[in-house]
């Protein structure tokens, strides 16, 4: 999916501005036809006030210079490029609408690159179809090879990412370890012990490092407090839903095919919730009476279906990456280290003290 800029261009067939037109805005500013061209593309040079009478001239005549022109003169293209691993995922979808809006107050338009799989990743790099195409590029929760990070590197563009950390790029991001290790104490405190976990099928596409930062704080909190119990944890409680809705359907139906049944489970995604909630209903298991399901991003649907969860800022994260790409693009001074933003714990209707406690 590609997302453009759509400007009005006041050219004629050949891509060439219409003289006509331009000889009109200047005429109406009381410039040279040469002072209308380099003030409309940005050109340095041009004084304050008279860019400001020029744009005021062809706003009122309905003049546009040419995209094409402008980058031309100014060496931008307008045009920030999107590495995003599944364009059709609730979590990204969200993330390209944070973006978009920050750059699209600035004039900037999108390009999106969908990978969807290891060989789209590598036909991707390969090709660098972005090249000379775009101002900025932002990575969406992809840790980059070595290989793949030189090669971005070596569009001599900025580098934002979201959801990793990669050396010369600015990141923005959660604590993703730390939220999942809060979703988990939250289950321990109600009284459960015999909690599962739903998150990424092995092997894991993409090297993406978030799904492996959830299970951690799982098995943190998890295997402490089967310690503290004295008891081995039950490693048939770790199961892979695929981040999506089906996969969870399936990986809960796995669960509750275990000889002892968990009392909880904590998905690492709310659609792989999503499909655990659709399971336990078909089986004829109440939530949360008989099972309590946790899940973590606070999707648009999670309120209606009285999910609790752990709320991340997925749009703000957008808009924070947009930012940065703005503060890069201006030559503006911004921090270094990553931009870390809050999560919360949310809760709803989906979890409850275990039974008889």
């Amino acid at each position: 999916m590609v997302v453009t800029r759509m400007v009005a261009s006041a050219c004629n067939g050949r891509g060439q501005e219409m003289p006509d037109k331009l000889d009109d805005v200047a005429r109406l500013a009381g410039v040279s036809a040469a002072t209308v061209s380099r003030a409309l593309r940005g050109v340095p040079g041009v004084a304050e006030r008279t860019r400001t009478r020029v744009l005021a001239a062809a706003a009122e005549l309905g003049y546009a210079i040419s995209p094409a022109a402008s980058s031309l003169a100014t060496g931008r293209t307008g045009t920030v490029g999107v590495i995003v691993p599944y364009v059709d995922r609730w979590y990204f979808a969200r993330l390209i609408s944070g973006v978009e809006r920050v750059l699209r107050d600035a004039g900037l338009s999108l390009l999106l690159y969908n990978l969807g799989d290891d060989p789209g990743r590598a036909r991707f790099f390969a090709d660098l179809p972005l090249r000379r195409r775009v101002d900025a590029v932002l990575v969406l929760s992809l840790p980059l090879k070595e290989s793949e990070r030189e090669l971005l590197r070596g569009l001599g563009t900025p580098l934002v990412t979201i959801g990793t950390e990669e050396p010369g790029a600015d990141s923005v991001g959660i604590d993703d370890h730390g939220a999942a290790v809060t979703a988990m104490r939250h289950l321990v405190q109600l009284g459960h012990r015999e909690i599962a976990f739903i998150g990424e099928n092995a092997p894991i596409p993409l090297g993406f490092t978030t799904p492996l930062r959830r299970l951690a704080a799982y098995r943190e909190v998890y295997h402490g407090a089967c310690r503290e119990d004295g008891r081995a944890p039950d490693p048939a409680f770790e199961t892979g839903g695929g981040f999506t809705v089906a996969g969870g359907e399936r990986a809960m139906g796995a669960l509750l095919g275990l000889r002892r049944r968990p009392t909880a489970v904590f998905a690492a995604s709310d659609e792989m919730a999503f499909g655990a909630l659709r399971t336990l209903r078909r089986a004829g298991l109440r939530v949360p009476a008989d099972v309590s399901v946790l899940g973590f991003d606070d999707h648009d649907l999670a309120d209606l279906l009285e999910l609790s969860t752990v709320a991340q800022p997925v749009a703000e994260l957008g808009e924070r990456a947009g930012k940065l790409i703005l503060a890069r693009l201006s030559g503006g001074k911004i921090a270094t280290s990553p931009s870390i933003l809050g999560t919360r714990l949310v809760l709803r209707g989906s979890t409850a003290p275990l039974a008889g406690r």
